[in-house]
């Protein structure tokens, strides 16, 4: 019982994952901040932006 313990306590494939994860996570916030800070404000904004393709995907759907 004890060896099986200090073996998963020394396991450290789980804690990688998490890492990726975790880098994943931030490069997506940077990503989503950088173009919201490139694109402008109001209609070109990110907003904007998204608001015009939910526009369009509710107008698609509507239509089927």
């Amino acid at each position: 019982m004890n060896a099986k313990l200090i073996k998963f306590l020394r396991d450290e494939d789980g804690i990688t994952a998490i890492e990726y994860g975790l880098i994943a996570g931030l490069v997506a916030v940077a990503l989503i901040t950088a173009v919201g800070a490139l694109t402008g404000t109001g209609t070109t904004g990110l907003i904007g932006i998204f608001t015009a393709i939910g526009t369009k995907l509710t107008n698609m759907i509507g239509g089927i």
